[in-house]
């Protein structure tokens, strides 16, 4: 059963403009159109986000106008039809006129004025285009070049086309550094990569430390201006995903220092948390739901997320409260269940070098895949290492589960389930239930507890469990 992770996307999107003061104005004159519908939207990842729309008169003059201040970033102009747009900046100036002379050549004959930072974004666009035919002229020439010389001429072209980008991007941050060209241009930098060529571990180890330690130089996380562009949401995604080690431990320290750093920047702070809450609702790697679980109690449970709904905080909450009692590394809760003869059989009752936890139903089709080749794998190997399967079932169906006991010479388990006068107890107690206490919203669900019933494993398959198995007995 998949759960739908994306409880914050509608979050990460309706990021609306904030502020103060008199509000925005962007009038279009587009005299080649005389009527549909133009608007105007802002980049924030891959995707345009709509800030508002307007009519076009039988003259093409549309003007989009707003009581609040929009926040600086990139945005659109989308034409009507849906098939053309245009970027342009906002900032600090918010009364713009932007007029279309030619649909054919949106580059050049699209004129900017009431913003000054515009001049220079028209002008670094105008550059660019050129550089970029000359780069890709020169490659496709080196990539045809029939001698060595013309390799060589082209090579050289390339070089030189390419070194006179970055001098001219290195110029706008040199000379203009506060402007919010200079801002995008710091932000959208790779961190250059080491001259050192990785002979040894350490050597790589030394690479990746630089990478990582100067892959943010240039954007600075109290700005929020770099929200609405179409490379931090990649650069965010990447860097957590591929950049930092994958540790529950380094990640939480991480988010902790940004979410710090971006106080300052309410817009952005707001759009980091709700990222990484999102991104660790239902994590990638085991052991980092303890990410999500620390968002929770630092965050949001202390009321630093008062822009999530009742239904958004609901849904957050469950997911917490589900995860909280089975964090790896912690000691597992206890199950004081009965057995199929109906005697008492607690989970911290089975002495056992090692414990696999197992919550299943005999009428789950993916359990009746599942259980057999656990037991097999039982039978081969983990029973001579002083390994027990606690069973645990999860429905009401006492005849199936004790039939396919039998059926299937399960006998070496040991089977339990809870009766519904347990479970109405537990719940007049006001106890969590076991399907809380282990996160069990499918079936069949895997935990590997070690011999002090901590949390060694969970949700892995009974393979991906043998291979953790095989390397404790390892060692």
């Amino acid at each position: 059963m998949k759960q739908y992770k994306s409880i914050f996307t509608a979050v990460l999107l309706l990021l609306a403009a904030t502020g103060f003061g008199q509000g925005y104005e962007v009038s279009l004159r587009a005299p080649q159109y005389k009527s549909g519908l133009a608007y105007l939207t802002y980049r924030m990842g891959a995707a345009l986000t709509v800030q508002d729309s307007a009519a076009l008169s039988n003259k093409g003059l549309a003007i989009f106008k707003g009581k609040s201040k929009l926040p600086g970033g990139i945005y659109v102009i989308v034409l009507p039809g849906k098939r053309q747009s245009f970027d342009f900046f906002v900032d600090k100036e918010q009364k713009i006129a932007i007029v279309v002379t030619d649909t054919s050549d949106l580059l050049n004959k699209v004129t900017v004025t009431g913003s000054r930072e515009n001049i220079l974004f028209t002008q670094y666009q105008r550059f660019v285009s050129v550089k970029g035919k000359q780069l890709q002229e020169a490659k496709m020439g080196y990539a045809q070049a029939r001698t060595k010389t013309d390799s060589v001429l082209y090579e050289a072209n390339y070089n030189k086309y390419n070194r006179e980008l970055n001098e001219y991007r290195k110029g706008i941050m040199t000379k203009q550094p506060k402007s919010m060209m200079a801002v995008l241009l710091n932000a959208m930098q790779e961190p250059e990569i080491p001259i050192r060529i990785p002979l040894t571990h350490e050597d790589s180890l030394i690479n990746y430390r630089y990478y990582k330690a100067h892959y943010w130089d240039g954007l600075t996380f109290m700005d929020e201006r770099v929200l609405r562009t179409p490379f931090f949401l990649p650069r965010l995604e990447r860097y957590y995903r591929e950049v930092i080690i994958q540790s529950a431990d380094s990640i939480i320290q991480d988010v902790d220092y940004k979410l710090l750093l971006a106080r300052s920047a309410p817009e952005l702070y707001k759009y980091i948390l709700n990222w990484v809450s999102d991104e660790y609702y239902n994590p990638k790697y085991m052991g980092q739901d303890a990410i999500f679980v620390h968002l929770f109690e630092k965050y949001h449970s202390k009321g630093l997320s008062p822009w999530l709904n009742e239904k958004q905080m609901q849904s957050l909450s469950r997911r917490a409260y589900m995860l909280m009692a089975n964090l790896i590394g912690e000691k597992a809760a206890n199950l004081e269940l009965i057995d199929s003869t109906g005697k008492p059989a607690a989970l911290y009752d089975v002495n056992a070098d090692y414990t696999v936890v197992c919550f299943w139903d005999p009428t789950c089709g993916h359990c009746k895949e599942v259980v057999p080749k656990l037991d097999s794998v039982y039978q081969l190997s983990w029973k001579s290492h002083n390994l027990k399967i606690y069973a645990i079932l999860t429905e009401d169906v006492k005849k199936d589960w004790v039939a396919y006991i039998r059926d299937h010479h399960l006998g070496d388990w040991i089977h339990v389930y809870q009766t519904k006068a347990m479970a109405d107890a537990e719940a007049a107690a006001q106890r969590p239930p076991y399907r809380q206490l282990y996160d069990v919203t499918q079936t069949p669900k895997l935990y590997l507890l070690d011999k002090e019933k901590r949390i060694v494993a969970k949700g892995l398959s009974w393979d991906q469990l043998n291979e953790v198995l095989k390397e404790k007995w390892k060692k």
